[in-house]
């Protein structure tokens, strides 16, 4: 696997992982208080959006300006 191909594999990975965090703070509240996540649950939607944004940049711009 060429290091273009693990970059969209772990940045797939990363988003996966970030937005069932921000799902597990949203639908379950209760059990992200008591673990003290909570303050975290904006940041972890942003981050989200912003690593969404990034992949599709990649994808779209960076993607084709690579050799193969």
């Amino acid at each position: 696997m060429s290091l273009k191909h693990f970059h969209i594999v772990f940045l797939a990975f990363a988003i996966l992982c970030d937005a069932a965090f921000w799902l597990w703070m949203h639908f379950m509240p209760e059990d992200a208080a008591r673990a003290g996540a909570m303050p975290l649950k904006p940041y972890a939607g942003l981050v989200c959006l912003a690593l969404l944004a990034y992949g599709l940049w990649y994808l779209v711009k960076k993607m084709r300006t690579i050799i193969i």
